[in-house]
């Protein structure tokens, strides 16, 4: 039992403490693109410590083990660079298309697409769609051949 405690303490703290610093990493960086890393990757880990944390306790005391914690877990480890990476395309197509005057330059970013430009926020490269379609304008398989 005072190994699980040791364990269950020192996995809590260590989650509090991550929980911490992307919690003020989320409040404190200036831009969005960096106040993503706050809560993808430190408030993630220590969200995930807890969840580690209640797998240890509940059957170190006693209580059956479920998989709550353990899918929760998954589910937040899978999530959350999936939720961050939808962020910052739908913050850089919104550079991109309108961009703001106010608003300090990225740095890094590629010239701004002309105004048909897709969700890829590439803009559309024609030559390329012209190579796949080729002169119909049919993607089909049947019209490639």
């Amino acid at each position: 039992m005072i190994i699980a405690d040791v364990v269950i303490s020192g996995l809590l703290l260590l989650g509090g403490a991550f929980a911490l610093i992307g919690s003020w990493g989320l409040a404190k960086l200036p831009s969005l693109m960096s106040r993503l890393h706050g809560p993808t990757k430190a408030t993630t880990l220590g969200v995930g410590s807890c969840l580690i944390a209640s797998m240890v306790y509940f059957p170190a005391y006693g209580h059956a083990w479920t998989a709550h914690e353990l899918l929760i877990t998954l589910f937040l480890f899978i999530t959350a660079p999936i939720s961050a990476n939808l962020i910052a395309k739908a913050y850089l197509h919104g550079c991109r298309t309108e961009p703001d005057e106010n608003a300090p330059a990225a740095e890094g970013m590629p010239v701004a697409p002309p105004h048909d430009a897709d969700w890829a926020t590439f803009g559309r490269d024609e030559e390329l769609e012209e190579m796949i379609l080729g002169e119909t304008g049919d993607a089909s398989p049947e019209r490639r051949s």
